[in-house]
């Protein structure tokens, strides 16, 4: 599990740290299942408070993204494929929603707009 903190961000770490972790379960790239570095050591190797990690996981597991088995850690929890799917699509409508803000700012149309998405995305298959 990857995570780099901001310390000049004005994000709160532990919201750093729940949506780094968020994106890599939505990616994939934590898999459903995995176990997850305790609270402590999670803390230890980013070297901050515990207090601050158990917030960032006791945020995930209200979002139902990990479970917490007493005495056995914290997992990835099982996910359902089509809210998997609708979190990257909300992910997908937010980029977009930034390119179309910086398209307005640049005075690109849309029909300009989505010939360069058309474009993009051909490239992206070839």
């Amino acid at each position: 599990m990857k995570i780099l903190l901001s310390n000049s961000s004005s994000e709160p770490i532990y919201e750093q740290i729940a949506r780094q972790v968020r994106a890599q379960i939505i990616a994939g790239e934590l898999e459903e299942g995995g176990l997850l570095p305790s609270i402590r050591a999670l803390a230890r190797d980013l070297q901050i408070s515990v207090i601050t990690t158990k917030r960032a996981y006791e945020e995930l597991e209200k979002e139902g993204l990990i479970d917490t088995v007493g005495g056995k850690g914290t997992f990835v929890a099982a996910q359902n494929p089509a809210f998997l799917r609708e979190k990257r699509m909300k992910a997908v409508e937010e980029k977009l929603l930034a390119a179309v803000a910086e398209a307005r700012l640049l005075g690109v149309g849309p029909d300009e707009l989505g010939d360069m998405l058309r474009l993009l995305y051909e490239e992206e298959e070839s």
